[in-house]
């Protein structure tokens, strides 16, 4: 299976972060092009890009972590500290799955290349 995915953990909780919305752009030229705009299910996954629609090149997912944290009642600053995570990415094989988790807190947030 090749594509883009993504899966977001609320560390503060250890639960999946569901109904997190995820722009998907890619990079033409200087700028960005948006794909799509997908919500998570209830898992905290999202299928991003299907594998023939993944193009080799950059990419960012913006995830709109600040409205999520504001839903579930976490305690966060108004404004918060994190509203719109970005990550920018690039995808180098596209027979290859593409997989960018999330794993986010209020106040800080790791990514990596997941399989």
């Amino acid at each position: 299976m090749s594509g883009l995915t993504t899966h977001i953990l609320d560390q503060a909780t250890g639960q999946p972060a569901a109904e997190v919305l995820v722009r998907v752009s890619r990079r033409e030229g200087d700028g960005l092009v948006l794909l799509s705009e997908i919500r998570t299910d209830a898992d905290g996954r999202a299928r991003l890009i299907a594998g023939e629609d993944l193009a080799v090149g950059g990419y960012r997912l913006a995830f709109s972590i600040g409205a999520y944290f504001k839903v579930t009642g976490a305690a966060v600053t108004d404004p918060p500290f994190l509203d719109v995570v970005v990550i920018d990415f690039a995808v180098s094989n596209t027979g290859q799955h593409w997989h960018v988790p999330l794993l986010v807190s209020p106040y800080g947030y790791s990514t990596y290349r997941g399989s």
